[in-house]
C-alpha cells in the first residue's frame, strides 16, 4: 500500500511540473526557458522575463519542424523535429510580445501562438 501512494505522489507531481516552464541556468548563469512546440501549441504559452535580465529561450519540437516567430522582438527561427533551439535574449524593453509557428503544421497551425510578457 505504501509503494503505491508513493507512485500516486510522484505521478501527480510529475503532472503539476509538466505544466511549469522547466528552467535551469545555462553555461553563463543565464536562466534556460524550455518552449515546447507540438501540433498545434506551445507550452508553455506565456513565459514572464524581466526587463534587461538575460535568458536563453530553448526550443524543442517534439513532432514535426515548427517555426518560432516573434517580429516584435526580432527573433525568427526554425525548430526541427526531436531537435532543440537555443535562442539568447536580453528584453531591453516591457510589454506583450507575441509569438507564433510560421511553418504550416496543419489544420490548428492557425492557433499555433504564444507569448513573451516583460516586466520591470
Amino acid at each position: 500500500m505504501g509503494r503505491s501512494k508513493d507512485w500516486m505522489i510522484l505521478a501527480v507531481a510529475a503532472a503539476v511540473g509538466a505544466a511549469a516552464p522547466l528552467v535551469v541556468r545555462g553555461d553563463q548563469g543565464e536562466r534556460v526557458i524550455r518552449i515546447e512546440a507540438q501540433q498545434f501549441e506551445y507550452k508553455p504559452e506565456e513565459v514572464v522575463l524581466k526587463k534587461g535580465e538575460p535568458v536563453i529561450l530553448e526550443l524543442v519540437s517534439l513532432d514535426r519542424v515548427h517555426g518560432f516567430n516573434m517580429p516584435s522582438l526580432g527573433i525568427r527561427a526554425e525548430i526541427g523535429p526531436y531537435q532543440s533551439t537555443r535562442i539568447r535574449l536580453v528584453p531591453d524593453k516591457t510589454g506583450r510580445f507575441a509569438f507564433h509557428c510560421d511553418m504550416f503544421c496543419g489544420g490548428g497551425h492557425d492557433e499555433m501562438d504564444g507569448r513573451i510578457v516583460v516586466v520591470e
